[in-house]
C-alpha cells in the first residue's frame, strides 16, 4: 500500500491571508485523517508565510498518524514579523523540539515560491552526512529530496538516509504534454536503484488525480506527499470525496 501524506501548507496560507484562526490547520488535518489519509506533511519556511512554528507543535499533539516535517536543514533562526507569531528557531532546532516521525530534507532557499530541485548528493555529501546522523540519533526517520537519477540516488544510503523523496515535477510536465512514458521509466529506474541500496522511496510535487494513477506504478513507492492539487480539488469535490479519490488513484498499480 502506498501511503498518502497530505501537505496542509495551503490551508495555513489561506488562514494567514487574514488575521484569523480560520481555517484551522489542525481541524483540516484531523478531517483528512478521518477520511483515510495516512500522514500529514508540513513545510515550515523561515518567513512562516504558511505553516507556522506553533502549527508544528499543535499538529504533533493532535494527530495520531505520522507527521512529516520538510525543510532546508541549514535554515537559521529568523525573528517573526507578525505579532503573536513565534519566532522561527531554525529548521533543525524545530525538528529537535517536535521530533516528527519523518523529516524530509529539501534544498529550498527563502526566496523560492516552492521547492524546485533536489539535493546534489555528490556536492552536498559532507554537509548532509552530520545532519542525517543527528536525525538518526533523535529517532527521526530521514528522507532526502532528490531529482530522478539512478546513478546518484544511492549516495543517500551511504550518507545515512532512510529514504529519498523523488521530485516529480518533471514527470508532471511530461504527463501534461502526453509524453510521460520515458519520464516514468526514469523514475522507475531511480526507485529500483534506491530500493537496491536499502532506501525507502517517497515522492511528491505536482502529483494530482490525473497523473497519480500512472505514477503509482513506480516500483517500491512507499509514500506520496500531496498538498496543492489536493487542496484545490477539495474546493470542488469536498474534502472527503477528494481524499477517497486520491486513495483510489494510489491503488492503480
Amino acid at each position: 500500500m502506498i501511503a498518502l501524506s497530505v501537505n496542509v501548507n495551503k490551508v495555513a496560507l489561506l488562514r494567514n491571508s487574514r488575521d484569523t484562526v480560520i481555517p484551522s490547520v489542525v481541524d483540516y488535518a484531523l478531517r483528512c485523517i478521518g477520511y483515510g489519509a495516512h500522514g500529514i506533511t508540513v513545510h515550515p519556511r523561515p518567513d512562516q508565510r504558511h505553516i507556522r512554528v506553533d502549527d508544528c507543535y499543535d499538529l504533533k499533539q493532535a494527530i495520531s498518524v505520522e507527521l512529516n516535517i520538510e525543510g532546508n536543514p541549514f535554515s537559521p533562526p529568523m525573528p517573526s514579523t507578525r505579532q503573536g507569531v513565534s519566532d522561527y528557531p531554525g529548521f533543525m532546532a524545530l525538528v529537535d523540539a517536535i521530533r516528527p516521525a519523518q523529516c524530509t530534507l529539501v534544498p529550498d532557499a527563502n526566496h523560492q515560491l516552492t521547492s524546485d530541485h533536489g539535493f546534489d548528493l555528490e556536492r552536498d555529501a559532507n554537509k548532509l552526512r552530520p545532519i542525517l546522523k543527528q536525525l538518526k540519533d533523535w529517532g527521526v526517520r530521514s528522507s532526502v529530496f532528490v531529482d530522478p537519477n539512478p546513478n546518484t540516488v544511492t549516495i543517500a544510503a551511504d550518507l545515512g538516509a532512510d529514504r529519498v523523496e523523488l521530485y516529480t515535477e518533471s514527470f508532471a510536465r511530461e504527463f501534461e504534454r502526453g509524453h510521460s512514458q520515458q519520464s516514468l521509466e526514469l523514475f522507475a529506474r531511480t526507485a529500483e536503484a534506491a530500493h537496491g541500496a536499502g532506501l525507502g522511496v517517497n515522492a511528491g510535487h505536482d502529483l494530482n488525480l490525473d497523473n497519480l494513477p500512472l505514477f503509482s506504478q513506480v516500483p517500491h513507492l512507499a509514500e506520496v506527499s500531496i498538498g496543492h492539487a489536493l487542496t484545490a480539488d477539495a474546493l470542488y469535490l469536498g474534502l472527503e470525496q477528494t481524499i477517497q479519490r486520491y486513495l483510489s488513484a494510489l491503488q492503480h498499480r
